[in-house]
C-alpha cells in the first residue's frame, strides 16, 4: 500500500508518492527477518527514570481510531485505518517489544503499520523506533534535523542535553519530511508542525478522529504536542549557545504556534505532562469533576505554560 507526503504551501497540496517497497528496500529486507528483540535495558546508573517510564500499561482508546500503545511513562500512539496505520513515537529501546504487544492486543497487525513518526529524537521517544521498524517493515519519517539523529543513533551536538543524552539503535533508512507537510495513509492525514527548541528537530503532529458515521459522527482535532521542557545539559545555555543559538527563539514561535492551533484532544510525548492517565479516568467513569479529556484550551495551557519555564530558565542564566 502506497502512502502519500502531501506539500502544502498556501494551502495547496502536491502529491509526492512513494512506496514502501521502492522507497525503503533496506527496511522491507530487515522486516522479512524476525526482528532483534533481545534488548538490555539502560543502566540505572545511566537513566534513573527509565525503569518506571518502561512500566507497562495497557491499551487505551482514545478517541475514535487513535489508541495509546506506549507503556506507562512514554507515549506511543496508534492511528488506524483499513489502509494501513500510523505509529507515533517508539518509547526506550526496551518499551519496543510492549508498543507492539499493546497493538495486537487491540486486534491489530503489526505488519499493517505503514508508517512510524517521532516526536523528538531522544533515547527515551525514538530509542525504540529501529525495532519497530523491523517488526512491521512500516516507513519511518522524521524532520531533517530529527532523521539526522536517528541515522547516528545519538545526540548531535545541537542537541541541548548533548552530553547527556544516551546512544540509542539507529534507525539507517528515514524519510525527511518539512514543516506543513502531511503524511497520508489511505484516509489518514496527519500534518507536521516543526516546533523546535527541546531538540532541533522537535515535531508536533496534529490530526482530525471522528466517532460515529454520517449526521452522527462527532470528530475532534487531536494535537500530539512535542516536549516544551528548556533542560540541558550542565554547559548549555539558552540564551545564547554556539551549539544551537536559536533555541530560545525557536522555543518561542512554538509556543506561539502551540496557542494557536485547533486543539481538542492534547497529548504529549510523556503522558504525565499533560495528566492523561487522570483525563482518561475521568472520561471512563464520567466524573463531572475530573479533568477534561476534551478542551479546546488545553494547547493554549500548555504553551503559556511552556512560556514561563522558558522564561524562569532564561533567567538563572547569566551571560557569559
Amino acid at each position: 500500500m502506497p502512502s502519500t507526503l502531501c506539500r502544502c504551501p498556501m494551502h495547496r497540496c502536491v502529491a509526492v508518492a512513494f512506496s514502501f517497497a521502492g522507497a525503503l528496500l533496506g527496511a522491507s529486507v530487515a522486516s522479512a527477518q524476525p526482528p532483534r528483540d533481545t534488548v538490555v535495558p539502560y543502566d540505572p546508573r545511566q537513566c534513573a527514570s527509565c525503569a518506571g517510564w518502561n512500566l507497562p500499561h495497557a491499551p487505551v482508546r482514545i478517541v475514535g481510531n487513535t489508541y495509546y500503545v506506549g507503556t506507562d511513562g512514554l507515549s506511543a500512539l496508534l492511528v488506524t485505518s483499513p489502509a494501513g496505520h500510523v505509529l507515533i513515537d517508539g518509547g526506550l529501546p526496551e518499551s519496543a517489544p510492549h508498543i507492539l504487544a499493546n497493538i495486537a492486543a487491540l486486534g491489530f497487525q503489526a505488519r499493517d503499520v505503514k508508517v512510524i513518526l517521532n516526536s523528538h529524537d531522544h533515547y527515551d521517544h525514538a530509542g525504540g523506533i529501529a525495532m519497530l521498524a523491523r517488526a512491521t517493515g512500516a516507513t519511518v519519517m522524521a524532520s531533517a534535523p530529527s532523521a539526522r539523529t536517528l541515522r547516528a543513533g545519538r545526540a548531535l551536538p545541537s542537541d541541548p542535553q548533548y552530553a547527556e543524552a544516551l546512544p540509542f539503535p539507529a534507525v539507517p533508512q528515514v524519510q525527511e519530511f518539512a514543516d506543513g507537510d502531511t503524511v497520508r495513509v489511505g484516509p489518514l492525514a496527519l500534518v507536521a508542525h516543526l516546533t523546535p527548541g527541546h531538540t532541533l528537530g522537535g515535531t508536533t503532529w496534529s490530526w482530525r478522529a471522528c466517532e460515529g458515521t454520517g449526521a452522527q459522527a462527532r470528530c475532534h482535532e487531536v494535537v500530539y504536542a512535542d516536549s516544551q521542557t528548556p533542560i540541558s545539559d550542565d554547559t548549555f545555555r539558552y540564551s545564547g549557545d554556539a551549539r544551537y543559538p536559536r533555541a530560545a527563539e525557536d522555543f518561542a514561535r512554538g509556543h506561539q504556534r502551540l496557542a494557536s492551533m485547533r486543539c481538542d484532544i492534547l497529548i504529549t510525548p510523556h503522558p504525565g505532562a499533560t495528566n492523561l492517565w487522570a483525563r482518561l479516568a475521568a472520561r471512563d467513569s464520567a466524573a463531572a469533576d475530573g479533568p477534561a479529556l476534551v478542551d479546546p484550551q488545553a494547547c493554549v495551557r500548555y504553551a503559556a505554560g511552556a512560556r514561563l519555564a522558558l522564561r524562569n530558565r532564561l533567567a538563572t542564566e547569566r551571560p557569559r
